[in-house]
């Protein structure tokens, strides 16, 4: 199950996401926002992280209009490691060497088609552990501290 949450600014690239999901078989939960009227992108960041920390969800994507203040706010999660993406490798690699588990995506600053290939790409990609794993393990340990 997939998180989503995005703020007013992300609010119209997340409807293609969302329709993107639906045709590729995609489960997911919206924990909004649900419109462009204004509001305050914390909200929806910790309310989709939180469903990451506690199980519900597996991964999310959160957009905002640079993606960064959802990546900031979830950061601040225990156990999640948001990665804001601009580019496919980038994507790729949140997952693969950093087991990243949310995509932050910035409306204002990414188009639709690179966006779609975004989230194809770290939703495709599987944790390769080995040598990432002591890597990732030493971030989750600044947790306990």
């Amino acid at each position: 199950m997939i998180a989503l949450a995005c703020d007013h600014g992300g609010f119209e690239l997340m409807q293609q996401v969302k329709a993107h999901l639906d045709e590729n078989g995609f489960e997911y939960k919206d924990f909004g926002t649900f419109s462009e009227e204004s509001c305050d992108y914390p909200e929806y960041a910790i309310a989709a992280s939180q469903s990451i920390k506690n199980g519900e969800c597996d991964l999310g994507i959160l957009i905002c209009g640079t993606g960064i203040g959802m990546a900031i706010t979830a950061n601040k999660v225990p156990g999640i490691r948001a990665a804001t993406c601009t580019d496919t490798y980038s994507a790729q690699m949140s997952r693969q060497h950093n087991n990243a588990n949310v995509l932050t995506l910035g409306a204002r600053v990414t188009g639709l088609g690179l966006a779609l290939m975004i989230v194809d790409r770290f939703l495709g990609t599987e944790f390769e552990g080995g040598r990432h794993a002591r890597r990732v393990d030493m971030i989750i340990a600044l947790e306990s501290d």
